[in-house]
């Protein structure tokens, strides 16, 4: 049975229980509604037509049948895209816009080439059929490194690399090169006794939600637009329609829905502006909702990679150098999150000298999104087992080894910043210290694994409104979208500053038009940020309502306080009254309290997480059992346990996935051949044990409880944790994900034919 523990430094009153999420009801009766179910009069269907093909130039484009089929009422290709119709559009708007709708190429298959809008879902099924598309295949790069070669199909003509901050003059398929560095790397490793130097590689995998993107499009005859979709930032996908439509964000309504999962891939946009041209083109609601194909071969997964790690270390057990190579895969437009992984690639420890050089490149992929610290689990995977390898060649205990190496308040990053407070030596102590990594492990093909990862979070705008209900409860309107209970989280900040119950807050998300503008629901930012916001609200509350305390008793305002959730004189305990008497009285007193408030963070504090695995490896077949596993990380003050809990134990399970089984499969025609949850094999609860959680609070300087996000970085260590558990108990070491079972079979047969050539007696010369 998992164990969950929390090593609480700081105690409030509701910060840090654990009240049912207020959004749970309607959740698990079916009220709750998502983009799927929303309805409106005269609603008409929209459906997409993709390209069958990776590469390939489009000649010409037939709808004339589509439009006179009974039951269609417009069609729109690239050329009704607004960035197609304007004069010298730059070369970013037009790869925004032709990701949405192709331009003169089809760049992945998927790619939208058409869309049609019509009575009914049926119909335009139908009539998609009758677009008629002549196509000129190209040849496809569908993989990194075969994309970076000279003489690679060229993706984009007129694109050139940013090499280092100059423009290059030659068309290539890799759009920039940047570099980190810190100190003198090659006499670090000039000083280490120990140089270890891999090369690894990541497919390409998904976000794997379970609601697929969707959206309602109206556009009203007086040039209003309003859109009802599932999405991680109303206000983010209203700025992105905005550009896409070539209009001004204050004709624009964003109505977010309830969200069905997201994790990144929620972030672009992709049916809400065709559905919003199509409905211009008819005056009529559009409804658009993806297929479960769709959703795998034309929206963002996350970067297929190429990484070499160099790493030393001296026979003291000290890291000197550490050098990596990150070349990500963008899709087929650039702005891959390489940059991030290289942030995060040695961030967990204390070096002198670094150096890292990142590569975006564009291939015949769709176009990646983020997935929960877009780019760090993938560069971990491979930092994290050259980090064990170095262990294994020095003979350290590996927890020991990191943390003689830990970065600490005051480590500069290879990028720059230097860490404020962090809680990365106390999650290590924590995992030293856990049942699990003090219990031996016993058994023949079992091994155990340990790694680190970190991911740095974000801040940024967001807004919050509170209004005094007359019973003592609170309304509250935030901006930002509740993917995993920050309804809940968001409403105990506020009624820790008002001394209330929880229960007594009200939360809901508001669309663009009824509160101030906020960041998108990303980058672990929402509890961090939003919350701070509801905060800094309930605090103006809290003052106003001091003050009608003061007006009450006819005392100065400044002779009250607020002590446990009671307003009382601080010098007359016969003058008191509870937050719910007080509200009681707010209209005889000068009327209605409310607030709203703006903030824009910027110290978010950056997490840290360490990973403990246990597997046992079946040398017959190459399955991988996890055995148990323990995640330790560092969240500052959990607002709301269980939900950090949830966090963690949902990112460790997806970061399972990705070790050992998801992948997309390509065709050497660069089409996807596994785009259902059939042929896309996601782990389940019969392939995991409960997961055992640490709850580390190191208290984040940067926000009033001392909040760091939690739910990025518990997916960054799962990869490498596996992949040291899997040499542990093999001696293998696997460098390419996912570690499946035909990986594994192969990396042990090919170990055994290396035992085999070393035990087989030298053969003679004499010929047969």
């Amino acid at each position: 049975m998992a164990t969950n523990i929390v090593l609480s430094n700081t105690e409030y009153k509701v910060v840090g229980t654990r009240p049912i999420r207020h959004d749970g009801t309607d959740k698990v009766t079916g009220r709750a509604k998502y983009g799927g179910d929303f309805q409106l009069a005269g609603l008409l269907h929209g459906k997409v037509l993709r390209s069958p093909h990776a590469h390939a130039r489009i000649k010409s484009i037939d709808v004339s049948k589509a439009l006179v089929y009974p039951g269609v009422k417009a069609v729109i290709t690239g050329q009704d895209m607004p960035v197609a119709l304007m004069e010298n559009p730059s070369r970013s708007a037009r790869f925004t816009s032709d990701n949405l709708m192709a331009g003169e190429k089809a760049l992945y298959r998927g790619h939208p080439v058409a869309a049609l809008a019509a009575i009914s879902p049926h119909v335009a099924e139908s009539a998609l059929k009758l677009i008629d598309v002549v196509y000129e295949v190209l040849r496809p790069a569908v993989d990194v490194r075969e994309a970076m070669k000279a003489g690679a199909p060229l993706i984009h003509e007129d694109l050139t690399t940013n090499e280092l901050g100059e423009q290059a003059k030659m068309p290539s398929n890799i759009a920039t090169h940047f570099r980190y560095e810190k100190g003198d790397v090659e006499k670090g490793f000039a000083a280490a006794d120990v140089i270890i130097e891999r090369e690894y590689t990541t497919a390409t995998v998904h976000q794997g939600y379970i609601e697929p993107q969707n959206a309602v499009a109206l556009w009203n005859a007086d040039g209003q637009l309003t859109v009802w979709c599932s999405t991680q930032g109303a206000f983010s996908a209203r700025e992105a329609l905005a550009a896409a439509l070539n209009m001004p964000v204050s004709k624009i309504k964003v109505v977010p829905m309830e969200i069905g999962g997201g994790f990144g891939g929620k972030i672009p946009i992709y049916l809400e502006p065709l559905a919003a041209l199509l409905s211009r083109k008819t005056g009529q609601p559009v409804k658009m909702v993806m297929s479960r194909a769709e959703v795998f071969e034309s929206t963002g997964p996350t970067s297929g990679t190429y990484i070499k790690v160099k790493m030393g270390a001296n026979k003291e057990g000290r890291i000197t150098a550490g050098e990596a190579y990150l070349a990500y895969e963008a899709g087929a437009f650039p702005g891959s999150l390489v940059s991030a992984g290289a942030q995060c690639i040695f961030a967990p420890y204390d070096i002198e000298n670094m150096r890292v050089d990142g590569y975006d490149v564009v291939v015949n992929k769709a176009k990646t999104a983020a997935y929960r610290a877009p780019g760090a689990p993938n560069s971990a995977f491979a930092g994290e087992t050259v980090v064990d390898e170095i262990c294994e060649r020095l003979g350290v205990d590996p927890i020991e080894f990191r943390l003689r190496n830990a970065s600490k308040e005051g480590t500069r990053r290879v990028d720059g910043p230097v860490f404020p407070v962090i809680g990365n030596v106390e999650c290590l102590e924590a995992a030293r210290d856990s049942q699990q990594y003090k219990t031996p492990l016993k058994g023949a093909f079992r091994g155990r694994g340990v790694a680190t990862g970190f991911w740095f979070n974000i801040g940024l705008q967001s807004s919050c409104s509170i209004g005094v209900n007359g019973d003592g409860t609170i309304s509250l309107v935030e901006g930002s979208t509740d993917i995993g209970g920050t309804r809940v989280s968001i409403a105990m900040q506020a009624a820790e500053v008002l001394g209330i119950p929880a229960e007594d807050v009200h939360p809901s998300v508001g669309d663009t038009e009824t509160v101030g503008y906020t960041f998108l629901t990303g980058g672990s930012r929402t509890t961090f940020a939003t919350g701070w916001a509801a905060y800094e609200c309930a605090q103006d509350i809290k003052r106003k309502m001091i003050e009608r305390a003061g007006i009450i008793w006819e005392v100065p305002a400044g002779d009250v306080e607020m002590v446990d959730g009671v307003f009382q004189h601080k010098s007359d305990p016969d003058l008191k009254t509870t937050f719910k008497e007080l509200a009681g009285r707010l209209n005889s007193t000068g009327g209605p309290i409310s607030s709203q408030v703006s903030v824009d963070p910027r110290r978010a504090g950056g997490a840290f997480s360490t990973q403990v695995a246990d597997v046992e490896v079946d040398p017959d077949t190459g399955k991988v059992t996890i055995l148990d596993y323990t995640i330790v990380q560092d969240a500052g003050k959990a607002i709301h346990p269980s939900y950090v809990e949830g966090q963690m134990q949902g990112g460790v399970v997806q970061g399972i996935g990705w070790a050992l089984n998801e992948e997309y499969f390509f065709s050497k025609e660069g089409q996807m051949e596994n785009s259902s949850f059939l042929d896309y094999r996601m782990p389940t609860s019969l392939d995991l044990p409960m997961i055992n959680t640490v709850i580390v609070e190191v208290a984040n300087p940067g926000h009033p409880y001392g909040v760091r996000g939690v739910g990025e970085i518990p997916i960054v260590p799962p990869m490498a944790a596996i992949a040291n558990a899997i040499y542990s108990a093999i001696g293998v070491r696997m460098q390419h994900l996912p570690m499946s079972p035909g990986a594994i079979l192969e990396a042990l047969w090919k170990k055994q034919g290396q035992q085999a050539s070393k035990r087989a007696p030298r053969q003679s010369g004499r010929k047969r």
